[in-house]
């Protein structure tokens, strides 16, 4: 199973949540980023329909899978910021 961690973190002079590199859009609070990053969190648990998936691989070739639409990911947020202000910009 898939794991993704959002992180909460200090961005573009507010609070952001980010999955790798990627940041979210910057939110003027800490708790306004972390109620984003749940809303997130929680639409990553809703399940689809079965479908067949068409992708192509590192290495050009085409692949094709079989989602049965109720294999979702394993989802957590790390929060090391709590209750800090973020730094100035």
């Amino acid at each position: 199973m898939v794991k993704i961690i959002y992180e909460i973190v200090p961005h573009d002079g507010g609070w952001a949540y980010r999955l790798g590199g990627v940041y979210s859009e910057a939110f003027p609070t800490h708790d306004q980023a972390l109620e984003a990053a749940r809303i997130v969190m929680e639409e990553q648990q809703v399940g689809d329909e079965p479908v067949t998936i068409s992708y192509q691989d590192e290495s050009g070739r085409w692949r094709e899978e079989y989602s049965d639409g109720g294999d979702r990911p394993e989802v957590e947020i790390i929060d090391s910021f709590v209750g800090e202000q973020p730094p100035s910009a």
